[in-house]
């Protein structure tokens, strides 16, 4: 494994890598819940969809750990399972079939982009400030997403208002308040060094709330608020034939090419930034990027999320792309492809655990996406926000404002790219930009107007 992953050179060892690689499959494993959930909604069988999350997460993961030697997981991302189930296949009224044949020929187009390097391209085009901001917005976005999850925030009449504790107390307000005490807890064992404390911290969360469903302080009400013990039955694997392979039984008759192709050019929009969003915050945070901003095995990490993304679809989900929680596992210690691998297998075995994995309730993973967003957020020192570099400190401000207030990645970015150019050719600073910022500032106008 040494020589494989080269342990040493990116100062980590056996043990570190594989607690950073539960870390990150237990902040991703919500999403073995929320996705079947989101998918079923087309018609999709909900078991199914559970097995094809974790083969395609499997697949892609383990690409990344093999091929890129990177410590990022892949899964079902989060806002394009939505807008398949809500946008392709509710309002579009498509079925979903054609969902995942956009989904497929998206990651095809994907594998050529990333084997002709014009991803990578792409990636390297970036300047190094909105890189560092990217890193900064990423770390607001998970934290807010954290906060959410927690139920520590809620909407309200400003948009957005710290939840009232005294209401609901067995349910919503006594999650928040573990939620807030596993944050607290888990902030003190990082700053104590304690090895594994992102994942000592959410098994301590976990525990504490079981613990309060035994004492009858948690009641849940089996409808919005469940049992925080996991429940321990078979998986019914031929589910699996009812999703696989259908992508290429979709009934085009009555879509049209035209809006086939907006609807596979709105989730290669998304899953291009969002993938680029994660792998420029996360390898900035960890270290990872060269001194001109490069990420060394960028192309090998574009080609397994492509290879991800067309294996979902064949196997029945929708984009499967980098996660932002990745950064979880970073922020425990992980710097190799062996913190991808372990959340490849566990992903695998979630097919045989997945009761189990699914019980880890979101106020006890959520304290984890708030620290990791404070170490994320660190990488802000790294802006010049002085008077000579305004040009360049602005665009980096507003892509860290778009992110969390935005609710997305990819148009953050879009802001950001956007904002650089226009800042800097209005203040005659036009050949200090990449000829590539160009062309994806014509590419984001565009998207805002069709798309």
């Amino acid at each position: 494994m040494e020589k494989f992953f080269k342990l040493k050179e990116h100062g980590t060892d056996v043990r570190t890598e594989i607690t950073a690689g539960l870390t990150t499959f237990m902040t991703m494993a919500y999403i073995l819940a929320v996705n079947p959930s989101v998918l079923s909604s087309t018609g999709m069988d909900s078991t199914a969809v559970l097995l094809a999350t974790c083969l395609a997460s499997f697949i892609g993961t383990m690409c990344m750990g093999v091929m890129a030697n990177l410590p990022f997981a892949m899964s079902a991302g989060m806002g394009l399972n939505a807008f398949m189930a809500y946008t392709v296949c509710g309002a579009m009224g498509y079925p979903w079939q054609v969902g995942l044949l956009a989904v497929f020929c998206e990651g095809v187009i994907f594998i050529i982009l990333s084997v002709t390097r014009v991803r990578e391209a792409i990636f390297d085009c970036i300047p190094i400030s909105l890189k560092k901001a990217v890193s900064v917005g990423i770390g607001l976005f998970i934290a807010f997403i954290g906060l959410q999850n927690a139920k520590l925030v809620v909407g309200g009449a400003t948009l957005v208002e710290l939840v009232d504790f005294t209401e609901d107390f067995s349910t919503r307000g006594i999650c928040a308040l573990l939620a807030l005490i596993g944050t607290l807890g888990m902030i003190v064992l990082y700053i104590k060094k304690v090895p594994g404390s992102i994942l000592i911290g959410i098994l301590g969360t976990w525990v504490l709330g079981m613990i309060c469903q035994l004492t009858g302080i948690y009641k849940p009400d089996g409808e919005n608020w469940f049992s925080l013990f996991p429940s321990f039955s078979m998986t019914d694997f031929t589910a699996i034939g009812k999703t696989f392979g259908q992508c290429f039984k979709a009934d085009l008759s009555n879509v049209g090419v035209f809006n086939f192709i907006v609807i596979m050019m709105s989730f290669m929009f998304v899953d291009l930034f969002d993938t680029m969003g994660t792998l420029i915050g996360v390898s900035s945070k960890a270290d990872m990027l060269d001194e001109n901003g490069r990420l060394p095995a960028v192309r090998p990490a574009l080609l397994s999320d492509a290879v991800a993304t067309t294996a979902g679809a064949v196997l029945g989900t929708s984009t499967t792309t980098t996660f932002v929680e990745s950064a979880a596992g970073v922020g425990a210690g992980g710097r190799t492809g062996l913190t991808a691998i372990t959340t490849a297998v566990l992903f695998l075995a979630s097919m045989f655990f997945a009761p189990l994995f699914i019980a880890i309730p979101a106020f006890a993973t959520a304290p984890a996406l708030i620290v990791v967003g404070f170490l994320m957020f660190s990488s802000i020192t790294d802006i010049k926000f002085d008077a000579k570099n305004y040009s360049t400190a602005v665009p980096a401000y507003l892509c860290i404002l778009a992110m969390p207030l935005f609710y997305s990645i990819s148009e953050g970015i879009a802001i950001g790219v956007i904002s650089h150019v226009v800042i800097n050719v209005c203040c005659g600073k036009a050949k200090t930009i990449n000829p590539i910022m160009y062309v994806l500032t014509v590419l984001f106008v565009l998207k805002y107007i069709f798309l």
